[in-house]
């Protein structure tokens, strides 16, 4: 193995660095811009023409502001708490493939930095790194509620994560694999949204509890008494924090696109290798911004709502998912018959419809008993 190999890893795995930062700063560009616009408001317009050095003004003054530390905190793991927390973001995105690759100097340079076999478990096994930086967070504060909110964030995720995990079981059911490039070749026909729409959903839904995102953002709900685990964190401490919400917005977006709506595959990418990336970007792009219309739309669950709809409605759906696909697939494959196979969507769909049908029930039921 030569130089060239590991300057190419360390190029790759710099420049995917670079555009996650990027994205990070824009993405908040992005959502105010979006949100102004659905609230009938204007937005950043200030800094720059159309307000585009407002993510640069926002960087400058955090470099700046003071950073307090409590007298009693627990220094040294408070101060590498928001480091355990924003790694991961970076991390993570490795085994995403980009594209496909491309011909430079006589070798050929492929759109990802990790091909590895079992890149859905890397991908998991990351996610849940991030956890452990938040509860430390809350704890070495040694402040009653940033441990409140450390242990209330932890729980929600922990909770939240084995929906997320069933839901990546059925993108390795339809691809038989768990090699994030099979999964992209797999929907070479078909995306798998269109076979398991049911699957995406709860993945969307699970994920916008990960990250701690509307209407799940109880954790970090700047409208209480105090802002949860980062409650004690200010300047560039608070802006890690910050930065691995956005940076995760970014990276579980396009993990979603990998998985359930084809990844770089689109119209003449065979052809044009810059093409990968383009379609990445627009679906990134269209995911993140039904990740933003969802918190101008829908209101903040109460807490025990929130881990009742995870536990009761999520996990058992998820499950009710990953038999359906299995099944389906197992039947079209011993009876050599398609409409098995494409039975997954309908059946997955009813039993969605019960799920909800079962939710309105028991809030109907509670209505009854509080009248």
């Amino acid at each position: 193995m030569d130089w060239t190999f590991w300057l190419e890893w360390v190029l790759k795995g710099f420049v995917l660095c670079l555009v996650l930062l990027t994205g990070f700063a824009y993405l908040t560009y992005y959502e105010r811009r979006a949100l102004a616009r659905m609230q009938n408001r204007i937005g950043p317009n200030r800094a720059g023409p159309q307000g585009l050095l407002q993510p640069i003004a926002d960087a400058v003054k955090l470099f700046f502001k003071e950073e307090l530390t409590p007298a009693r905190a627990y220094k040294i793991v408070f101060f590498l708490a928001p480091i355990v927390t924003v790694v991961p973001s970076l991390i993570i995105a490795a085994v995403i493939p980009w594209g496909t690759s491309f011909q430079l100097f006589g070798r050929t340079i492929t759109l990802y930095v990790a091909d590895i076999n079992v890149g859905v478990l890397y991908l998991m096994s990351i996610a849940s790194i991030a956890v452990y930086g938040i509860v430390l967070a809350g704890w070495s504060s040694n402040n009653k509620y940033a441990m409140l909110g450390g242990m209330r964030s932890s729980a929600q995720m922990i909770s939240y994560e084995l929906a997320l995990g069933l839901s990546f079981v059925t993108a390795i059911l339809l691809a038989n694999s768990m090699r994030m490039i099979d999964i992209v070749n797999a929907q070479s026909s078909w995306w798998f949204v269109v076979i398991q729409p049911v699957g995406a959903l709860i993945f969307w839904i699970a994920t916008l509890a990960e990250v701690n995102r509307a209407p799940f953002d109880m954790p970090e709900a700047e409208q209480e008494l105090t802002a949860g685990y980062h409650a004690e964190y200010s300047g560039m401490k608070f802006a890690l924090f910050f930065m691995a919400e956005y940076q995760k917005m970014i990276v579980i977006c396009a993990i979603l696109a990998t998985l359930f709506f084809g990844g770089y595959l689109g119209p003449f990418v065979d052809k044009f290798w810059f093409l990968g990336p383009v379609y990445m970007f627009a679906k990134v792009f269209i995911l993140l911004f039904f990740m933003i219309w969802v918190r101008a739309t829908w209101p903040r669950i109460r807490y025990d709502r929130l881990m009742s709809f995870g536990w009761k409605v999520l996990v058992p759906l998820a499950l009710a998912v990953v038999f359906i696909t299995a099944t389906g697939i197992l039947l079209a494959q011993e009876l050599n018959n398609q409409l098995y196979f494409w039975a997954i969507p309908f059946v997955s769909i009813v039993a969605a419809g019960i799920a909800v049908m079962m939710i309105y029930r028991e809030l109907r039921r509670k209505a009854y008993e509080r009248a």
